[in-house]
């Protein structure tokens, strides 16, 4: 009787091991199936991925900060496939530490990850990213010199925005200020304002967060700031993170898109990151991948 029962807990284990295995075998097929071949109308391919919060401590909610490394491996894999020109991380890179040397451990680990998908990388600062540490600190551990700038690629003016300021001004840095209290200051709209009046090419603008709307997730002053990029009349869209959800609003003609926060939900299905593709005929279409939508922009 013992060998018997032996042999059937054997054979049950073994039947959810191969069952398990069918599961994983069919995600990697759906996962491929999405990723597609080099396609002559994409002019510019973009990397994006927001809000994965890696941190080594244990799940709080819905988040599930050890499951990154996981996760980013996946979109590491899937997104070298598509060789993007660069990657934009959209901010919240990492979860808060209790000391500045353990921030720093958990940075470098996941900026391994995420700087080893191609050869260029450009950082948005989120509101974790500079809890523990300053700015300075964040930026000069990824290697990226300013918070705020702008870049040209094939033909398409990119613009990186950094809200993580207090309303009386002050830089977000090491537990100084509130979540909630997002602001960009007086300086870097009136770079803001210069750069885009200089600019005549369509123009991409990557934030953390939302410019779009008027919660807590909102940039204080966003109001101000989609003024300056409406005048502009060359700005297309804005992509950001923040709330960790799929959203898009479109405002006088500017397309605001929230990507989905990379460290939500645990297993593989509750990843999240995307292909932003911008084609010949000038239009874009963002390739989701798990939990992230796909859309399309004319």
């Amino acid at each position: 009787m013992q060998d018997t029962s032996q042999a059937n807990e054997f054979q049950i284990r073994r039947r959810q091991f191969l069952h398990s295995g069918a599961l994983l075998l069919t995600a990697a097929a759906n996962i491929r199936s999405v990723a597609t071949e080099a396609d002559p109308t994409v002019r510019l391919r973009i990397g994006l991925i927001t809000d994965l919060h890696y941190a080594d401590k244990d799940t709080a909610g819905s988040r599930h900060y050890r499951e990154t490394l996981t996760k980013i491996a996946e979109a590491s894999t899937e997104l070298k496939k598509l060789s993007p020109a660069f990657m934009v991380e959209l901010g919240d890179l990492i979860d808060r530490a209790d000391t500045v040397s353990t921030e720093l451990s958990w940075l470098k680990k996941i900026n391994q990850s995420f700087s080893a998908i191609c050869d260029e990388q450009h950082y948005v600062l989120g509101n974790h990213c500079v809890d523990t540490l300053t700015k300075q600190e964040f930026l000069g551990a990824v290697g990226q010199k300013q918070a705020w700038y702008s870049f040209d690629r094939q033909d398409v003016h990119f613009v990186i925005l950094d809200s993580c300021f207090r309303s009386d001004g002050t830089a977000y840095q090491r537990k100084n200020f509130e979540w909630t209290d997002a602001n960009i200051p007086a300086e870097e709209l009136e770079w803001l304002q210069s750069d885009l009046q200089q600019n005549k090419l369509p123009t991409i603008v990557f934030a953390h967060q939302r410019l779009d709307v008027a919660d807590n997730h909102g940039v204080r002053n966003n109001a101000d700031v989609r003024k300056i990029l409406q005048e502009s009349g060359n700005v297309r869209a804005v992509f950001q993170g923040h709330s960790h959800q799929n959203d898009l609003h479109e405002i006088s003609g500017i397309s605001y898109c929230t990507l989905a926060a990379m460290v939500e939900g645990t297993g593989p299905a509750a990843n999240g990151y995307s292909s932003l593709e911008i084609l010949s005929d000038g239009s874009m279409r963002l390739q989701g991948f798990r939990r992230q939508q796909s859309r399309s922009f004319s």
